[in-house]
């Protein structure tokens, strides 16, 4: 248990069983469609994750270009809703294996509205990577292809992921338990 920010958190998943869980999914990933490989990173909460993760796959000699997408399936209440595009992805996909790459997978929504999108315009394959799946949560038959841990049923902060903008910096996955006395 750490104290940040006058929080106490208890370590759900360590900085190094992440780093050897990304260096185990690389060598999935090399083993999946890779042909002219794009990996596309969703915004905000995936952007640590995306970017070891990106990294083991290069240790693996795999070459992926990166792109970015942000979504938005929250509007202003806490449950999911519809899927908007804020920030689109530049390339095109047409005929290329796409790694979608996010931080957790919960109800599913989002995922499925990214894979579908990029299916639509053309992609080979489309593959997820995700650092959690919180199956308790899912609304959708969606299953990620590769990924890191089950997540029990926590609200998760750290490794990227936050509440209100605090806890992205965390080198790891934990859970909030109250406050430090």
């Amino acid at each position: 248990m750490q104290v940040v920010r006058g929080k106490k958190i208890e370590t759900l998943y360590s900085a190094e069983e992440i780093a050897r869980r990304n260096s185990e999914m690389a060598a999935q990933i090399k083993s999946g469609p890779t042909k002219d490989l794009l990996v596309i990173s969703i915004l905000k909460g995936s952007f640590i994750f995306a970017a070891d993760l990106i990294r083991a796959m290069h240790a693996t000699g795999l070459a992926p270009e990166v792109e970015f997408i942000t979504l938005s399936s929250y509007g202003k209440g806490t449950t999911s809703q519809t899927v908007k595009i804020v920030k689109d992805i530049d390339s095109d996909v047409h005929g290329r294996d796409i790694l979608l790459i996010d931080d957790i997978l919960e109800s599913g929504r989002t995922l499925q509205f990214a894979k579908e999108l990029l299916l639509e315009r053309g992609a080979n394959h489309v593959t997820i990577a995700v650092l959690l799946d919180k199956r308790v949560k899912r609304q959708t038959d969606l299953e990620a292809d590769y990924v890191g841990f089950e997540c029990p049923d926590h609200f998760v902060v750290g490794y990227g992921m936050d509440v209100a903008y605090a806890f992205r910096e965390l080198p790891f996955v934990g859970v909030v338990t109250g406050d430090a006395e």
